[in-house]
């Protein structure tokens, strides 16, 4: 049978087409980008296995250039680390227009309990109603990569511009696909991808939640161990990968930032 929800009528837009609008990060400068390379060639292989503390203070002490925390807010601890040991830096934040309320009520809470760090609101160029007329409704059902690369890579890669290179919250332990995430590599316009939480475990992570009276995602303590966009995720049975729940209609297991 048909599932006619997903079939748009009318004239829409061919999803693989953008909106019009900037979709790309400029280049940094020649300077940085050699030493960008450089410090990825000298220190990925010493920071593979290192801790967050430790990892962040290299990049408070060696980066060539401002950096930006990216925030999904499914948990706070970049941003509690961040104010520790990255004191200039700004956390950035998808607002896809697609989140839970919980989602959007935590980072809120952030941008209040980090008055120090700029909370940079990252949108896409077109708003969810706008999207609906162009390319047609529940493009997400119909077009999954297409609209996670509208309403998160493009906004990623336009608000990247100002900055040397991105503070990540990837862990290995969050599935196969990240089971062999670097914790300092180059993205692709060479900035420093840097992920200090590489070998941390979903316990890790609650546990200093707590240590700190972290601000919480309830959903997190829902079935939720991933959080995406609300019409994308669904909670996960215990034992299960932890990113099952994401776009569990669909084989996708990544939205395009960290591949």
């Amino acid at each position: 049978m048909i599932n006619l929800l997903n079939q748009p009528g009318g004239n829409f837009r061919d999803p693989e087409i953008s909106p019009d609008g900037p979709k790309e990060t400029e280049a940094l400068p020649e300077d940085v980008a050699k030493r960008n390379a450089s410090l990825v060639e000298e220190w990925a292989d010493k920071l593979y296995d290192a801790s967050a503390a430790d990892i962040l203070n290299w990049a408070h002490e060696y980066a060539p250039g401002k950096l930006v925390v990216t925030l999904s807010m499914e948990n706070t601890v970049l941003a509690e680390l961040a104010s520790r040991h990255l004191p200039d830096a700004d956390f950035l934040f998808l607002d896809t227009e697609y989140h839970f309320p919980e989602t959007l009520e935590v980072a809120d809470q952030v941008e209040a309990r980090y008055p120090d760090h700029r909370l940079v609101r990252a949108k896409a160029q077109l708003t969810r109603p706008e999207q609906d007329e162009v390319y047609g409704p529940n493009l997400y059902l119909r077009a999954p990569s297409a609209c996670c690369r509208m309403r998160k890579v493009e906004p990623l890669a336009v608000h990247m511009s100002p900055y040397s290179g991105w503070i990540t919250g990837l862990r290995r332990a969050d599935g196969p696909t990240r089971a062999e995430a670097p914790a300092l590599s180059l993205d692709n316009t060479g900035r420093l991808k840097i992920s200090p939480l590489v070998t941390w475990s979903l316990e890790d992570t609650e546990a200093f939640e707590e240590r700190h009276n972290l601000i919480i995602h309830p959903l997190t303590r829902q079935g939720y161990p991933s959080i995406g966009c609300a019409t994308c995720t669904l909670p996960v049975a215990e034992g299960q990968d932890p990113r099952a729940g994401r776009w569990a209609f669909a084989s996708k297991t990544e939205c395009g930032l960290h591949e």
